[in-house]
């Protein structure tokens, strides 16, 4: 880190809004399932997948100055297997539709809208990598708060440069709120 992101100061901390699959979870290469029974071994401890994430991350994301908050289809089971697995405490859950069956590059990603409801104002970042410049544009439009939308490649994850733009954001925000 450049500089110290402090714990807090009383304020009220941005949210951050975190993706598992092909987020927190690289990919690789590997397909994600297309059927109920796939995804419900794909969101167990049996997965192969489960081991290619770098338990590294969780001090850094423990350290950030923010209410982790899981945004991902796994839902609760994100606390059942994730937490556990990589020794961090339970997350609160955001309310997310079902995922679609299918969408394109050129529709508003499932979870923007409830995410911006969630956030309801408050500063936010989102880390996923499904997240378009619709997804920016939409949050620019209807979000009262700061907000940074980072897209991470699929097939790495989350990286120390993620993390960097994200403590930038972070140190950033912070700056400015002082000042205001």
């Amino acid at each position: 880190m450049r500089a110290t992101l402090e714990q807090g100061d009383g304020a009220v901390r941005p949210l951050f809004f975190l993706d598992v699959d092909g987020t927190l979870l690289p990919l690789g290469g590997a397909r994600i399932p297309s059927s109920p029974q796939g995804w419900v071994d794909w969101q167990g401890t049996s997965n192969p997948q489960l081991a290619k994430i770098d338990a590294g991350h969780v001090p850094r994301l423990l350290a950030l100055p923010c209410e982790l908050i899981w945004a991902t289809a796994w839902m609760e089971y994100a606390n059942e297997v994730l937490s556990p697995l990589l020794g961090l405490p339970r997350f609160p859950v955001a309310e997310l539709p079902d995922p679609p069956q299918e969408y394109g590059p050129d529709a508003l990603n499932w979870k923007t809208r409830a995410l911006v409801r969630a956030a309801a104002g408050r500063p936010f970042i989102w880390v996923d990598d499904e997240i378009t410049d619709l997804d920016h544009a939409w949050v620019s439009a209807h979000h009262g708060g700061r907000a940074l939308l980072h897209r991470v490649d699929s097939t790495t994850g989350l990286t120390g440069a993620d993390f960097g733009v994200v403590e930038d954001w972070l140190l950033a925000w912070r700056r400015d709120r002082r000042r205001g």
